[in-house]
């Protein structure tokens, strides 16, 4: 039974710790949608998804208002288009045009985004495959709410390096096609190693092939609730601040819970899971830096940040494993740069550097996430700090992500504002020496001996 004292806390969590459902992601397939005629494929795409999502937001709004739980953002994810426009598409303006009719459907449905214009490439690329990865910048260019992905490693099947080195180029073209709004683009383009099926954040988000017809996943995010569970127990030991966050944990689930239990039964579609990631915004007060910084270092990036983080992802997770019976996702904590407050005034102190972030990313959610960078960063730099951060996810049989914004014209020391949940990021360096001999080399990097399990 919920008692009193529990309601109270939650409302205590709502109105001042900044705690929110951070989105309801409905997933939709779009296999049945496959034809061999582009525009017969694309008024498949749009009646499937308008008949599946017309009364999304409304529910959304509906449980926001009837329970009192902030939910933020209501989402699409669809089937890679890789996948799905293969037969339809002989050139990357043909996926474009799938593309925009992502982006109409999106805007119909009244969403914040949608997800999907992905192509899974960790062992090889088909055709259709590199056609989308090549239309990625003009198709983030022309559309408003279109997100992609492309997932270019695994545990299991290695690295594939020339996506990598292609992926390079393509983050560097989305930058330059995207050049008046600061490499806008750029924010809605994630590369992955092990990517999972059913993420319901952005950008990373797609329907799975593994998934049913349609499903509906949430994702919970609350640092600043985190935050003021340890300010009461500053000086205690690690047993009690593990016990803390666990705890805490365990009530931000179950709120999502309820609110995915109560979307599923209202729109007639089957709960898939709950994302537990501590997802921060750009508001005071509801930062991952500053929970580390209330365990006990000076600055995210000071010595000992990597170890706390690795505590908060951990108890983070073992609390929400028992408030719910399906937790998938990423689920843990992100560390965006230009969403967080705390990593952006532990950038401008000069704590945090590229180097301890990725450090930091062995031990977190996902990895390399909206990190301005000068946009004079050549595109086979790009690709070696792809292929870095990729091997981290392969060896370590974990997800990880970059997300980087070579923003073209700004330098080392300048800002950019991208607004809403994205933020602003300060223009981080990057390594001056070269890695193109090693990128260029063409292939792939082998699966580890680990991955040999079967």
């Amino acid at each position: 039974m919920i008692n009193i004292h529990e309601v109270f806390e939650t409302n205590k969590m709502i109105e001042r710790e900044h705690f929110d459902v951070r989105t309801i992601t409905l997933g939709i397939s779009l296999l049945d949608c496959i034809d061999s005629n582009l525009e017969t494929l694309r008024a498949k795409i749009s009646d499937k998804i308008n008949r599946t999502a017309e009364n999304l937001v409304r529910t959304g709004e509906e449980i926001s208002e009837e329970f009192g739980i902030p939910i933020v953002n209501k989402r699409i994810s669809v089937t890679p288009a890789a996948l799905v426009g293969g037969a339809a598409c002989k050139t990357p303006g043909d996926f474009v045009r799938i593309a925009e009719t992502l982006d109409e459907c999106a805007i119909r449905a009244g969403v914040n985004f949608i997800g999907g214009y992905s192509a899974l490439v960790s062992k090889g690329m088909t055709q259709a495959d590199e056609m989308l990865i090549r239309s990625i910048p003009e198709a983030l260019a022309r559309t408003e709410r279109v997100c992609s992905s492309v997932n270019l490693g695994s545990t299991k099947q290695g690295i594939n390096m020339d996506a990598v080195r292609l992926m390079g180029d393509i983050i560097h073209e989305t930058a330059v096609y995207t050049k008046d709004r600061d490499g806008l683009g750029c924010a809605k383009l994630v590369v992955f190693c092990n990517a999972p099926d059913d993420n319901p954040f952005m950008a990373g988000a797609f329907h799975g092939v593994t998934e049913g017809d349609a499903v509906i996943n949430v994702g919970v995010s609350g640092p600043g609730v985190v935050k003021a569970a340890i300010e009461e127990c500053r000086d205690a030991g690690f047993e009690v601040l593990c016990e803390t966050i666990k705890k805490t944990a365990f009530k931000i689930t179950r709120v999502g819970q309820l609110v995915a239990g109560e979307a599923s039964r209202r729109l007639g579609i089957p709960f898939g899971i709950c994302d537990l990631s501590l997802a921060p915004t750009p508001a005071v007060g509801d930062s991952v830096a500053d929970i580390l910084k209330e365990i006990g270092v000076e600055q995210a990036g000071a010595p000992g940040t990597t170890a706390a983080l690795a505590l908060l992802n951990d108890q983070v997770k073992k609390g929400g494993l028992m408030a719910s019976s399906y937790v998938g996702g990423l689920s843990g904590a992100f560390i965006p740069v230009s969403e967080d407050q705390g990593m952006i005034e532990a950038v401008e102190k000069g704590a945090l550097t590229l180097s301890k972030l990725e450090a930091m990313t062995c031990v977190c959610s996902v990895g390399l996430d909206m990190i301005a960078v000068p946009g004079s960063t050549s595109p086979s730099t790009i690709a070696g700090i792809i292929a870095d951060e990729m091997a981290l996810g392969m060896i370590n049989q974990k997800t990880t992500a970059v997300r980087l914004i070579p923003v073209q014209g700004k330098k080392v020391g300048d800002y950019v504002e991208f607004g809403g949940l994205l933020g602003r990021a300060p223009v981080m360096p990057v390594s001056t020496f070269g890695c193109s001999r090693f990128t260029d080399r063409g292939g792939r990097i082998p699966a580890p001996v680990h991955a040999f399990k079967n």
